[in-house]
Protein backbone atom coordinates (compact mmCIF):
# COMPACT_ATOMS: atom_id res chain seq x y z
CA UNK A 1 0.00 0.00 0.00
CA UNK A 2 1.72 3.45 -0.55
CA UNK A 3 -0.31 6.54 -1.42
CA UNK A 4 1.17 10.14 -2.69
CA UNK A 5 3.32 10.90 -0.29
CA UNK A 6 5.18 7.22 0.70
CA UNK A 7 2.88 6.53 3.16
CA UNK A 8 3.37 2.68 2.72
CA UNK A 9 3.60 -0.77 4.41
CA UNK A 10 6.82 -3.19 5.54
CA UNK A 11 6.32 -6.32 6.49
CA UNK A 12 8.40 -8.02 8.73
CA UNK A 13 7.44 -11.29 9.64
CA UNK A 14 3.88 -11.64 10.81
CA UNK A 15 3.75 -8.02 11.35
CA UNK A 16 3.14 -4.86 9.46
CA UNK A 17 4.81 -1.47 9.64
CA UNK A 18 3.62 1.72 8.34
CA UNK A 19 6.50 3.98 6.95
CA UNK A 20 6.59 7.65 5.62
CA UNK A 21 9.01 8.58 3.22
CA UNK A 22 10.20 12.03 2.81
CA UNK A 23 11.78 11.36 -0.70
CA UNK A 24 8.07 11.32 -1.84
CA UNK A 25 7.20 14.44 -0.41
CA UNK A 26 10.61 15.97 -1.95
CA UNK A 27 9.75 14.45 -5.68
CA UNK A 28 6.14 15.70 -5.79
CA UNK A 29 7.47 18.98 -4.86
CA UNK A 30 10.65 19.00 -6.76
CA UNK A 31 12.52 20.11 -4.25
CA UNK A 32 16.09 18.59 -2.54
CA UNK A 33 15.34 17.59 1.02
CA UNK A 34 19.44 18.61 2.21
CA UNK A 35 18.60 22.59 1.33
CA UNK A 36 16.45 22.50 4.07
CA UNK A 37 17.32 23.46 7.28
CA UNK A 38 17.36 20.57 9.49
CA UNK A 39 14.17 22.03 11.78
CA UNK A 40 11.88 21.98 8.69
CA UNK A 41 12.70 18.79 8.10
CA UNK A 42 11.60 17.55 11.29
CA UNK A 43 8.35 19.69 11.19
CA UNK A 44 8.12 18.22 7.33
CA UNK A 45 8.15 14.91 8.63
CA UNK A 46 6.01 15.41 11.57
CA UNK A 47 3.55 16.98 8.99
CA UNK A 48 3.75 13.99 6.74
CA UNK A 49 2.83 11.30 9.78
CA UNK A 50 -0.03 13.90 10.48
CA UNK A 51 -1.53 14.23 7.25
CA UNK A 52 -5.31 13.46 7.65
CA UNK A 53 -6.76 15.69 4.49
CA UNK A 54 -8.48 18.30 7.05
CA UNK A 55 -5.85 19.98 9.69
CA UNK A 56 -2.94 18.39 7.86
CA UNK A 57 -3.14 18.74 3.87
CA UNK A 58 -1.43 18.05 0.81
CA UNK A 59 -0.74 21.55 0.44
CA UNK A 60 0.81 21.57 3.70
CA UNK A 61 3.60 19.68 2.90
CA UNK A 62 4.09 20.87 -0.66
CA UNK A 63 4.06 24.17 0.60
CA UNK A 64 6.41 23.38 4.02
CA UNK A 65 8.96 21.63 1.57
CA UNK A 66 9.29 24.66 -0.97
CA UNK A 67 10.35 27.01 1.61
CA UNK A 68 12.30 29.66 0.25
CA UNK A 69 15.02 31.23 2.69
CA UNK A 70 14.34 34.70 0.49
CA UNK A 71 10.37 34.06 0.50
CA UNK A 72 8.44 37.44 -0.04
CA UNK A 73 5.04 37.93 0.56
CA UNK A 74 2.98 35.88 3.30
CA UNK A 75 4.15 33.18 4.67
CA UNK A 76 2.01 29.74 4.79
CA UNK A 77 0.51 29.00 8.25
CA UNK A 78 1.19 25.31 8.97
CA UNK A 79 -0.30 23.26 12.09
CA UNK A 80 1.80 22.44 14.52
CA UNK A 81 0.92 19.53 16.90
CA UNK A 82 4.55 18.57 18.98
CA UNK A 83 4.90 15.32 19.72
CA UNK A 84 5.34 15.71 23.74
CA UNK A 85 4.61 18.72 25.94
CA UNK A 86 6.84 19.47 29.23
CA UNK A 87 4.82 21.80 31.96
CA UNK A 88 6.39 22.79 34.85
CA UNK A 89 4.43 22.66 38.55
CA UNK A 90 3.15 26.28 38.25
CA UNK A 91 1.57 25.82 34.86
CA UNK A 92 1.30 22.04 34.85
CA UNK A 93 -0.95 21.66 37.77
CA UNK A 94 -3.87 24.12 36.95
CA UNK A 95 -4.27 22.34 33.70
CA UNK A 96 -4.18 18.94 35.49
CA UNK A 97 -6.89 20.29 37.98
CA UNK A 98 -8.69 21.81 34.80
CA UNK A 99 -8.80 18.50 33.31
CA UNK A 100 -9.70 16.71 36.74
CA UNK A 101 -12.91 19.30 36.89
CA UNK A 102 -13.91 18.50 33.15
CA UNK A 103 -13.75 14.57 34.23
CA UNK A 104 -16.01 15.48 37.19
CA UNK A 105 -18.55 17.57 34.64
CA UNK A 106 -18.88 14.88 32.52
CA UNK A 107 -19.41 12.26 35.15
CA UNK A 108 -21.85 14.35 36.36
CA UNK A 109 -23.51 14.79 32.98
CA UNK A 110 -23.88 10.53 32.88
CA UNK A 111 -20.19 10.77 30.03
CA UNK A 112 -17.32 8.77 30.54
CA UNK A 113 -14.93 10.90 32.21
CA UNK A 114 -12.41 8.75 30.18
CA UNK A 115 -12.72 10.52 27.10
CA UNK A 116 -11.49 13.74 28.49
CA UNK A 117 -7.45 13.15 27.88
CA UNK A 118 -4.89 15.35 26.34
CA UNK A 119 -4.32 14.57 22.74
CA UNK A 120 -0.65 15.33 23.13
CA UNK A 121 1.04 13.41 25.83
CA UNK A 122 2.38 15.34 28.84
CA UNK A 123 4.86 15.22 31.20
CA UNK A 124 4.69 17.49 34.59
CA UNK A 125 7.87 18.01 36.29
CA UNK A 126 7.38 19.04 40.01
CA UNK A 127 10.21 20.28 41.73
CA UNK A 128 8.23 22.44 44.59
CA UNK A 129 6.37 20.30 47.21
CA UNK A 130 2.96 19.65 46.04
CA UNK A 131 -0.12 18.41 48.48
CA UNK A 132 -2.23 15.65 46.27
CA UNK A 133 -5.23 14.43 48.02
CA UNK A 134 -6.31 11.58 45.82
Amino acid sequence: MADRFGLGSLVIGDTTYRIYRLQAVADASATELDRLPFSLRVLLESLLRLQDGRTVTERHLLELAGWQPSHQGTRPSLPFRPARVVMQDFTGVPAVVDLGAMREALARGGGDPRRVNPIVPVDLVIDHSVQVDH
